[in-house]
């Protein structure tokens, strides 16, 4: 039997506290919520972490947020020897705010690179200190600096990013919104989630189920540290926080 968890990120990735109630435990222990501030590892981010805390005051420590039977099922994941809730308790959600505003920051730079790097995506993956986003692209002679520089100039224009939804029949009209080369957002359920940049998307629309910051800005200093070739034409670029290091 699978749950639903109303996921509350998808539309407020800000939100770092709610209350829920227990709906099931699994058999290895995960927590199964009615609500969730929770994301769960997908789309190349990882799971959140944080603690819930019980009426008594005591915590369980989440070590791990991951989906279970369907995208829609959110299984909370405890750290070793943490007791286990009853099904009904109600609970106090929050969120490892820091560890997660960092993969904010990160998940919209990879989609700025998109931005900078126009070329379909073999595969990509969100931390919050060196993430990747490999391209099919031949051309190996474009630059980490050049890169780093438009990058910039797109955090520095402080672009607002924002969520929407369309309807199946909409993605389905515009296939160009999917950047992957081998992986397509599910659909079937009557509604696609969009990331979009800039004002009604003009610097970038795309499929993700993400966290993201508000505006561009927020994303801070980032830079390429490293373009490395895996395969004949495959190119894998390194994001990082901070200025690009003196040569």
């Amino acid at each position: 039997m699978s749950f639903k968890t109303d996921a509350l990120f998808r539309d407020d990735s800000y939100l770092r506290e709610a209350e829920a109630v227990v709906v099931g435990v699994n058999d290895r222990g995960g927590i199964i919520l009615d609500r969730s501030v929770f994301y769960a590892t997908s789309g190349g981010q990882p799971g959140d972490t944080g603690t819930f805390e019980r009426a008594d005051g005591n915590r369980i420590a989440i070590a791990a947020t991951v989906t279970g039977e369907t995208k829609n099922e959110i299984i909370h994941v405890p750290a070793p020897d943490q007791p286990v809730p009853e099904v009904g308790e109600k609970l106090k959600l929050a969120i490892d705010w820091e560890r997660r505003h960092l993969l904010m920051r990160m998940h919209t730079a990879c989609h700025l690179l998109s931005v900078v790097c126009p070329f379909p995506i073999t595969g990509a993956a969100v931390a919050v200190d060196d993430s990747r986003v490999d391209f099919d692209m031949p051309d190996a002679s474009i630059g980490k600096e050049d890169v780093t520089e438009k990058l910039m100039e797109l955090v520095r224009a402080d672009h607002p990013v924002f969520t929407r939804w369309i309807t199946d029949e909409e993605f389905a009209a515009n296939p160009g919104l999917v950047k992957s080369k081998n992986v397509r957002p599910p659909s079937g359920t009557g509604r696609i989630r969009l990331v979009g940049i800039g004002e009604d998307g003009s610097v970038d629309s795309q499929p993700c189920g993400g966290t993201h910051v508000a505006r561009t800005i927020e994303v801070g200093e980032i830079h390429i540290g490293k373009i490395e070739k895996k395969g004949r034409e495959n190119r894998r670029f390194r994001l990082r926080f901070g200025p690009m290091p003196a040569a």
